[in-house]
């Protein structure tokens, strides 16, 4: 009887085993996993390609090889998407990163150039706004300066006749 239960727990123990190493193996991240993409394209290739390290080709950067390695081997190791970024971002700084990180700084340092340029241009838009209507006023006296000039002529004209008129009359 003990020997049909210790027969039993083992063979227990070894069904539990291997579908816990199952378990372990399914578990294992490659390079072609949404987990590894996730976590690869946050970071910014240092080879001076632009791209991402997901994106950028292990055929001809070798920076590239050595990074997704090495983010397999610490996902293999449980490692979380955040734990891994905190990881790089104390070695290479935010500068590491394809986006900024949504507070603090890095945001105000993403954000501010566009605040300015928005500013700028509503600046430029009220300058020279103002001096169109500047212009237009400076064109208006102008005309007002010819109308007061050729309302003078004709009241001068006018008047001249009106004399002439009286002298033949009186």
């Amino acid at each position: 009887m003990k020997n049909k239960a210790g027969i039993a727990l083992l063979l227990l123990l070894f069904i539990f085993q291997g579908s816990f190493i199952r378990v372990e193996a399914a578990k294992q991240i490659d390079y072609k996993s949404a987990e590894f993409k996730a976590v690869a394209s946050q970071f910014s290739c240092t080879c001076g390609c632009g791209q991402d390290h997901f994106e950028c080709d292990p055929n001809t950067c070798n920076l590239t090889k050595q990074f997704k390695k090495d983010l397999v081997g610490m996902m293999n190791k449980g490692w979380d998407k955040d734990k891994i970024r905190k990881y790089y971002i104390n070695i290479y700084g935010e500068e590491i990163l394809t986006a900024p990180e949504k507070s603090g700084f890095s945001l105000t340092v993403w954000v501010l150039p566009f605040v300015i340029l928005f500013g700028a241009a509503g600046t430029l838009y009220f300058v020279i706004r103002k001096w169109v209507k500047k212009k237009g006023t400076d064109e208006q006296s102008v005309e007002n300066e010819f109308d007061n000039e050729q309302n003078e002529v004709e009241s001068e004209i006018l008047s001249s006749m009106i004399d002439e008129e009286r002298k033949k009359y009186l």
